[in-house]
């Protein structure tokens, strides 16, 4: 069995964290926004988690990584709430909509 070095693990982060921006930047859907920036949240903590595998101890990794998913999660659960509120209000989740009806 070849073992899987740092390289792979960073290689893997950038993708997961170049598809989030990706999402971001070209998703009008306030969901699709949501979605790249758990993608963003994600590649973090495989960074993190790699880097603690390799460089030091595993633990200290892994106890990073669920608070950072742990955060992710608060983050989405007031993110949907406020996209209640707003679908309520305004009938839509477009964020351009959204924008122009503000003014």
């Amino acid at each position: 069995m070849i073992p899987i070095g740092l390289h792979a693990y960073l290689v893997v982060a950038a993708s997961l964290f170049c598809f989030g921006l990706f999402c971001v930047l070209t998703r009008r859907n306030s969901i699709g926004l949501l979605i790249g920036i758990e993608l963003m949240l994600n590649a973090g903590n495989l960074n993190v988690v790699a880097f603690s595998r390799f460089i030091g101890s595993p633990i200290e990794g892994q106890i990073w990584a669920i608070m950072v998913i742990i955060l992710a999660a608060s983050e989405a659960v007031i993110f949907l709430a406020l996209l209640i509120a707003i679908y309520q209000n305004f009938n839509t989740i477009d964020v351009d909509e959204i924008a122009m009806l503000k003014e």
